[in-house]
């Protein structure tokens, strides 16, 4: 049960992850696009889920994960999230995640957390946020299957919250949204991943509009 709860709060929009400054890309889609209805943003959230999070992010995750806090290991897993992500913006925004992420949990007093920052802070790891998510989670105690959960639900929730906070979407569409995407989370964390699992992501549209909204005058996120 207590593993339920930890779940939970490490999805929970409100814990600072720095995920309020990382709009997954949904600021640039939004420049070319306009305004999207349920439908859109449930596709937009599922391309994300398929191409991205469920081939490289959750990948990345269950590795560090599994790599029992061993910090050159997980320096190896940051390196591979780093050569499979398209665009300095992305790259960028998962790393700044990655730290805000574990600033929090070193100020809570997770030692692993710690660890890590000192690492990120000395060059011997990048800090991406998927990878720093498993190292972390599993220091506390979070079971594997509801890591992957987790991870996946904070993916989606990450990408609604941008889009409604944008004015693409209302509140309760976007919460819509979100719900007709809940069983494919389940579904796609659910997937045998490998040990040395490789990353994969292929999301074109989505790296090529947060490349262009890099060079944008006015921006409300940081990618």
């Amino acid at each position: 049960m207590l593993s339920i709860l930890q779940a939970i709060w490490q999805a929970d929009g409100a814990f600072p992850s720095g995920s309020f400054a990382f709009s997954y890309g949904i600021e640039g889609v939004m420049a070319l696009r306009g305004k999207m209805g349920t439908a859109a943003l449930a596709e937009l959230i599922s391309a994300i889920l398929r191409q991205r999070w469920a081939t490289c992010d959750r990948v990345a995750l269950v590795r560090a994960f599994r790599a029992g806090g061993e910090i050159s290991a997980i320096a190896e897993i940051d390196r591979d999230v780093e050569t499979s992500t398209f665009g300095k913006t992305l790259r960028d925004g998962s790393r700044r995640n990655g730290s805000s992420f574990l600033a929090a949990h070193h100020r809570i007093g997770e030692p692993v957390a710690t660890r890590l920052r000192q690492a990120v802070g000395a060059g011997v790891c990048l800090g991406h946020i998927s990878v720093m998510q498993g190292a972390v989670w599993h220091a506390i105690g979070l079971d594997e299957s509801l890591a992957r959960l987790a991870s996946g639900h904070s993916v989606a929730s990450g990408v609604m919250a941008a889009a409604v906070r944008l004015g693409a979407i209302g509140a309760l569409e976007g919460q819509k949204a979100l719900s007709g995407c809940l069983r494919q989370i389940e579904h796609l964390a659910a997937q045998p991943v490998p040990v040395a699992g490789e990353l994969a992501s292929f999301l074109p549209f989505l790296e090529l509009a947060a490349a262009r909204h890099a060079r944008a005058d006015l921006r409300l996120f940081a990618n």
